[in-house]
Formats: C-alpha cells, structure tokens, sequence
C-alpha cells in the first residue's frame, strides 16, 4: 500500500521527473501525487500531462519544457528539487546522446545540487555488448548515471502493461477485426509487468534510498507469457475465435528491415531474445511489491473489443473457450 501524504517522506518535496509526461511517467506522477509530493514534469512537450491537473492541488505540479540534451535546460529543471526520477526512452533518434549521455548529464547535475534521492528507468537487456542500439543505449545510461551518482536506484521493467498501453491495445484492435493473425516471435517470452506497480517501484525507491540506492531492480510481473500466449489469452478475453499463424524468424526480421513498418530492428531483435527478469536478480518482491498478473485485468480491459460490448461478452465468451 502506498503510503499516506502525511507519512510519506516525499510529502511537501519536489520531485524533478524526466520525461513526465510519457505513458509511464503518467503512473508515476499519480504515485508521487498520492504521497503528496510536488511535481515538476519536464519534457519536450509538456502539454501532453495536463490531464494530470485536475490530480493535484494547487502548486502541487508544474510542467516544464526540457530538452535533456542540454545541460542549461536539465540545471533550469532540476533547480531546488529534492528528488529526481528520469523515465527518457526511445527507439530512434540519437540513441546514445538521448539514452546514453544524457542520463549522465542530470545525475551529475543532480549530485552536485544535493538531491536526496535519483531514480533512473532503464530496461531489462539493457547490455553494452547488444547488437541492438536501444539496448546498448541503455546499458551506457546505467554506467553514466553511476558513475555520477552512485546512490541512484536502476529499474528495469520488462514491457509495461496498462488499460490505455500501445501493446495490449495493439493487438487487441488486431485481433478484434481480423480473424487470421501472424505472430512475430511466437516463442519470445515476456514478463509483462503492470504499470501501477513499476510506479510503485520509483516511489518506494524514492522514499528509502538507504535501502535501495545503489541496487539495480529488474521489474517483471508474476509469470512468464510467450507472444502466442498473450495473442491467445486476448482472444479469448474479447470472446473470439481467432487463428493465429507463428512467423518464421526470418521472414520477421525481413519484415522489421522494411521502412515504414510498426517494428524496428532493433525492436524485433529485442522480441527475438525475450524480456524476463534474470535469475537471482533482485525484483520487486525485493522492494515490498506483489507484482499483479495480466488476468487480473484482461477481461475488464478487452470489454470494448468484444462483440456487442458488455452485453453479449458472456456468451462470445463461452463460445470461445468450448472451441
């Protein structure tokens, strides 16, 4: 359980979040709010978190624009803060200087300004010797950040799920209009983990960084899922009958080297060599946290792909599971 505003040590201070305003940062701001801390949301478009105003009281959040490329711009954000958390990620642009250097730039500034605490989001397989650009992106992010602040807290969720996420809703609008469905990487495992407990993650992170600055967490939800899995289970969850063809590994790389389509490279090479979380890796059971399953919110979450809504759902559903 989160804890109160009035008991959490972040109530009244500020925390400086990078990258704020993405589909993450959204989780986190709503965990930090909760703990009554104030916000300070920077980004290259802050617009996109002002649904996150009618959350907060006055002067509790203030958007900034910010390019954390530059040093100029990451000092302006990180002037007086308390807490810094950087949730910066990208699959193109300049990796490294975005993903890489960057990270660096606001651990360095946040050391010699005196913060309490600094969170930095990386990503599971994040590795310096990846064939992947995003991967070796990361791994560098991580070496900067502490090298610079050797008392932040790595996080490193597998692939984030939620009710308004671009992986499960992808798929489901897919397999809510097509009855024939190829599959990339149909044996990759993931571990999807949900949202609000990777929010959690930065908060408890934020609050006790005696007991987890320096350690780096790998976030991942309570079982492991294949990509057929998680097609079929979809399926199911919108109570439809679909048949789902596994792509030869070749012809999907072919795909990703296309221009134009919805998978990169590097995005298809990271599906390819899965998203769990490493034995003996410290996780968020580590941190206090029950990390909740998929199934716990499928159904709820596929209720608008399903034929005729919430009222035919039962019987869709029932014709699905007897096929």
């Amino acid at each position: 359980m989160p804890s109160s505003p009035k008991s959490s040590p972040l109530s009244g201070q500020l925390v400086t979040i990078f990258g704020g305003t993405g589909y993450i940062g959204n989780y986190v701001a709503q965990a930090l709010l909760q703990r009554g801390a104030r916000l300070r949301l920077a980004s290259r478009s802050p617009y996109k978190a002002n649904d996150l105003k009618p959350l907060a009281n006055l002067g509790q959040l203030q958007l900034m624009p910010c390019d954390i490329t530059r040093e100029d711009h990451v000092a302006a954000a990180l002037d007086g803060a308390h807490y810094v958390v950087n949730l910066v990620g990208a699959f193109d642009g300049n990796l490294e200087k975005l993903m890489g250097e960057a990270p660096g730039t606001i651990a360095q500034a946040a050391a010699a300004g005196g913060v309490k605490a600094l969170v930095h989001m990386s990503a599971i397989g994040a590795d310096p010797a990846s064939p992947t650009a995003y991967a070796r992106s990361k791994a560098l992010g991580e070496t900067r950040v502490l090298e610079a602040f050797p008392k932040a807290t790595i996080l490193r969720p597998s692939i984030v799920f939620g009710k308004d996420d671009n992986f499960l809703n992808l798929f489901g609008g897919m397999i809510e209009m097509l009855p024939v469905l190829p599959v990339f990487g149909p044996d990759a495992k993931l571990q999807l983990v949900y949202a609000d407990d990777v929010a959690e993650a930065v908060a408890v992170a934020l609050e006790a960084p005696q007991a987890h600055g320096g350690h780096t967490y790998e976030l991942g939800g309570p079982e492991q899922l294949t990509m057929m899995d998680i097609h079929e289970r979809i399926a199911a969850a919108q109570g439809r009958k679909r048949r789902f063809l596994a792509v030869p590994d070749g012809l999907s790389a072919t795909f990703a080297a296309l221009p134009g389509t919805p998978m990169s490279r590097d995005q298809w090479a990271l599906l390819k060599a899965g998203n769990t979380v490493a034995d003996g890796a410290l996780g968020l059971p580590d941190m206090g946290i029950e990390a909740k399953p998929l199934g716990l919110f499928l159904d709820k979450w596929m209720l608008r792909y399903r034929k005729h809504g919430r009222f035919g759902a039962a019987n869709e559903r029932a014709k699905a599971r007897k096929a």
